[in-house]
């Protein structure tokens, strides 16, 4: 179990990860969802309640779930059904799963909606996903009950699932891994999109190559995932410092 100090930081990075989605308008209004296990068999996380923008949440509103006690209702300040029920799951049944971020942004779910939604190799952003994505392609509904349990066992070991006709979901060990690889994910969603529109044939990278910049980016020299957290919580200290209330 992660002690009460471990337990404000993850507060305050994933409040941190929710106003920056919706500053970047890779959120869903009161929709979506971001968690954070707080201990290592994942039957118990952070996530946040039903009914709170994006944009306002603070690291005291994030609830913590227990899957092994009755839920609290959204009318009682607990989780979106969705929410619980998706990232149970996904905590239950993949306790590496630390941090879970669920969002459905403009570019990654529009390719989610395509016949053949794999992420091929045209740039570096999209290298970075070579190989490294499960692709879900059998919705079955918002993500209750069966729906969660069958999500939750499509990751495998890698840290990104892309849910036909639902967007996508991202996990990592930290926050900033998880919030880090959504960002690229929908920043690779939006040039393969972008050159698809063109029309043009697209000039794909070969094997070698796209797997040696993958490969490239999970073992780059610099931690430029907490970086990238730690900045957007400076920003925030500057412009909205509630966030880590």
């Amino acid at each position: 179990m992660m002690t009460n100090g471990e337990i404000q930081a993850a507060r305050e990075d994933l409040a941190a990860a929710f106003r920056w989605s919706a500053r970047l308008n890779m959120h869903e209004a009161v929709s979506n969802h971001f968690s954070f296990a707080i201990n290592d068999e994942g039957t118990k996380f952070l996530v946040n309640p039903a009914g709170i923008h994006f944009s306002r949440v603070k690291a005291s509103d994030l609830v913590i779930v227990d899957l092994d006690e009755p839920l609290p209702s959204p009318q009682d300040g607990g989780p979106d059904p969705t929410a619980a029920a998706i990232h149970g799951a996904m905590h239950r049944n993949n306790p590496q799963a630390r941090c879970v971020i669920h969002l459905h942004p403009k570019y990654i779910t529009a390719l989610s909606t395509l016949e053949d939604p794999t992420i091929i190799p045209i740039d570096q952003n999209t290298a970075r996903f070579y190989n490294r994505v499960s692709y879900d392609m059998d919705f079955g509904g918002m993500g209750l009950g069966d729906e969660a349990t069958r999500l939750s066992t499509l990751l495998g070991n890698r840290s990104v699932v892309l849910m036909g006709a639902h967007g996508a979901m991202t996990v990592g060990a930290r926050v900033s891994d998880a919030f880090d690889d959504f960002y690229y994910l929908e920043r690779a969603a939006e040039t393969l999109m972008t050159a698809y529109a063109s029309g043009r044939k697209l000039r794909e990278l070969d094997h070698e190559v796209a797997e040696t910049t993958a490969h490239q980016w999970e073992n780059y020299s610099f931690d430029l995932r907490q970086a990238h957290l730690d900045q957007i919580k400076a920003i925030l200290d500057d412009e909205e410092p509630e966030f880590r209330q």
